[in-house]
Order: structure tokens, then sequence, then C-alpha cells
């Protein structure tokens, strides 16, 4: 999971900032396939526990560009694409189904790492192949077939799978053999899924899907699982382009660049928003650059500028941590108020993975009594002016002076993803931006 963190932001900021760099003033962006969502995931528990479901809460991005795509839960680069087919790299976020309660020190989901062949007919209907593994190199393939129907305001996408599983992949993920020493043999499992979305007006839709997996004899027979089929809903909302508008060809929006600096508090997000700011005694600090590319200039027919941002952050050393590294995907909204000069209120929403647990973090999660998270959700709230307008100066109309919190957090408890972590860290950091 965290590999495919790393790798996927560092490839996408590459690709965004060196596509910003062969646009001159005169070229402008235009409006890209993009959505944003939050879902409540319920899926059965094969095994045998007390509880037979468990929940979560699931935040979603979506991005097609040409070369990169993110889809909900899982996300890549197209490497080869002809005509109506195509070779993707993708990773995809596997659920590991057990009881809440587990779930912080197991820390079972995972994101699986892989290669896709995809063959299209007519637009309506794919053929996928796949190769993936887990990453302690448990093989399995898919085959699937999927399709797409849209009728009004509904849109369908139904599909079938079957799943090959390596003896070595059942034996951890079925045959718990960490835990029991049971080995199994490879099979082959079947899936069959429905997801729709429902466009309600604008750019709000509602989002639902509902999946049924049928184990294989080998997996089933085990001593640890009781049941033979295993379902999983999603039920949710989200924002996406407007399907009843076309697409805009060029955006007032262009491209930015963010430099920042933060220092790291322990006070939570409500604290610090009503002023009241704890300073940290070991003055841990970060330093940032982010890279926004712009999706649309309006939502909901209001001046509402989205980006996609990609960013990397540098957690300096301090006498209680090593200098670490942050990596951050996330969708940044921006609104700006004309009056008396241009300010701005940002927020943003994605996902942030460490390369190794700050102390800010760390010390929290101690006193909690959790196992923390290399990955987690990620906010960010912001507040800046224009320094052009402040100053009357024309050089600097594109370039903005603001303050943001920087947050890192596993939504209470309530998302398996993130290792059913309640709290995070901050830090309040102040930045320059420039819009180009």
């Amino acid at each position: 999971m965290h590999l495919f963190t790393l790798l996927f932001v560092c490839l996408l900021t590459y690709s965004t900032i060196s596509k910003a760099a062969e646009i001159d003033n005169k070229q402008l962006f235009s409006e890209q396939t993009w959505g944003i969502g939050v879902l409540f995931r319920n899926a059965e528990i094969p095994f045998k526990t007390e509880a037979d479901n468990v929940t979560s809460f699931v935040p979603m991005m979506f991005y097609q560009g040409k070369t990169f795509f993110i889809r909900g839960i899982e996300g890549g680069a197209h490497l080869y694409k002809q005509d109506d087919w195509q070779l993707n790299a993708i990773a995809r976020l596997r659920f590991f189904d057990i009881p809440a309660e587990f779930q912080n020190q197991v820390q079972g989901d995972t994101v699986d790492l892989g290669m896709q062949w995809r063959k299209t007919f007519n637009n309506t209907n794919s053929f996928d192949v796949e190769l993936f593994s887990d990453l302690q190199g448990n093989p399995y393939g898919n085959v699937s077939s999927s399709w797409y129907f849209q009728h009004n305001s509904w849109e369908f996408m139904p599909k079938i799978s079957a799943r090959l599983k390596s003896a070595s992949f059942n034996s951890r993920y079925y045959a718990l053999d960490d835990l029991t020493n049971q080995r199994i043999n490879a099979g082959v499992e079947f899936n069959v899924n429905i997801e729709t979305r429902y466009h309600v007006a604008s750019n709000f839709y509602l989002l639902g899907s509902l999946g049924a997996t049928a184990l294989d004899s080998n997996a089933y027979q085990v001593d640890m699982v009781d049941q033979r089929w295993q379902s999983e809903l999603y039920l949710g909302f989200a924002f996406f382009n407007d399907i009843s508008k076309t697409k805009k060809t060029s955006l007032n929006s262009h491209g930015y660049l963010r430099l920042a600096h933060g220092w790291a508090t322990p006070s939570n997000i409500g604290d610090i928003l009503a002023g009241d700011t704890v300073t940290d005694e070991y003055n841990n600090q970060l330093s940032s650059i982010f890279y926004g590319l712009p999706l649309t200039d309006e939502l909901f027919s209001l001046p509402l500028e989205l980006y996609l941002t990609t960013g990397f952050i540098w957690h300096q050393s301090s006498a209680v941590q090593e200098s670490e590294q942050e990596y951050v995907l996330a969708i940044k909204a921006y609104y700006t108020i004309p009056w008396p000069v241009r300010w701005r209120i940002g927020l943003a929403e994605g996902l942030s993975y460490v390369s190794d647990i700050t102390y800010i973090e760390r010390t929290e999660m101690e006193e909690k009594g959790y196992r923390p998270s290399e990955l987690m959700n990620y906010i960010d709230f912001s507040l800046d002016v224009n320094l052009g307008d402040i100053f009357n100066v024309r050089a600097l109309s594109e370039t903005w002076l603001g303050y943001s919190i920087h947050h890192r957090s596993s939504i209470f408890e309530s998302a398996s993803q993130f290792g059913r972590i309640k709290g995070g860290s901050n830090y309040n950091t102040v930045y320059l931006q420039f819009d180009f």
C-alpha cells in the first residue's frame, strides 16, 4: 500500500509539473474528468466470529487523465494504448474483513499491485485480464467482463469476474496461516457486482453498489471460515462532472505551485480554529511543495475552483525524530472573496503517506493505545490573500500569501483502511502560492 502511494504521487507530480512547464500564458487548461465522494461500506465477515458484518467509511477520488487515472479504490497509469485496447499498471485497495475491534492491531487492508490488459467493445463493454500480487508477494489473477449502461439520470455498471488465487494467497487470507499454520491449495472464486450512479442535480450524485463473492472449496473448508458466500454493499454520494453539460474547453483557473513551512502542534483542529493553539515543546517543523492541476472552475454553478493536488513534505529532524518524508494526493477547492481585495478560502481532502510516523503523531497514538498507520486521511484548511491586490503591483497579481492547517487523521475510528484510529497530527503552516 505504502509503496504504491509513494510512487503514484511522485509520478503524478512529475507528470503534471512537466505538463505545466510546457504551457505559456496564452494557453489554458481544459475541464478534466474528476470526482470526489464518500461511501459507507458494509461487508459480511466470512470467518467464525461473533460479529457477522463490518462497516467502514471510504473517501474516494476520481480523475481521468491521458496517462494517470484514479477510480475510487484503484489508480494507476496507462502504459500503452492503441485503438480499443490498453495496458495499465494498476493498484487496488483490497479490504480484509474481520471484526472492527481487531482492525487497528491487524491492519490487514492493503493495496495490491499489478498489470491490467483491457479490451474495449463499442465503448459499453470491456474485458480485463489482470495479474496482481499483495505486498508480501502472494500472487493471484483476475478475469472479468464489465458493462456500462445509461438511462436518463441513471448509470449502471454490472461486472462479473473470476479470481484465480495462488496457494500462498489462499493460505494467508483464508486459512490465516500466520495464526493457524494451516496451508491450503489454490482456488478460483467468483464475483458478481452491480454499481450504479444517480444524477440528482448539477454536480451531485448518489452512488451505490452491491456484490457477492462465492469462495472456492479450499477456502470454504478451512477451520476459520464458516460461510461460502460473502456480500459487499457500498452506499454514498459524490460530486462529479455534470453529465448534462459539455465539458469546458478552457478554464479561468491556472496551475499553481505552493511553497510552505509549518510548525507542529498537539492541539486538535477545533482548538486551532478557535485560536487556542499549543506550541510543540520540541519545535518539530515541516517544509512542503505542492502542485495543483485545475479540474474545473465551478461547482453547482458557483465559482468554486477544484484542483488535483500532489505534494511532497519534508519533516525536519529534531531532538525526538529523524527527518521523514510525506506524500499527499488530494482534491483542493477554492472560493474567492473579491472584496476589498481578493481573498480565498480553501479545503482539500485526500490521502497522506509518511515514510515513518512523526513524533507529534506517535505520541498521541501511544497515549490513546493505538497502533499508528503510515497511510491516513489528509485534510488541508487554508486562507490566503492576493499580494498583487494588497500592494497594487501587477507583477504579483498571481501570487498569494496564506495560512493553512496540515492535518492527518483516520476519521474517528470509522475507516479500516486507515487503521481504525481516532486522532492524528496537525501543523500550522504559512505559504506562498504562485499561479501560472
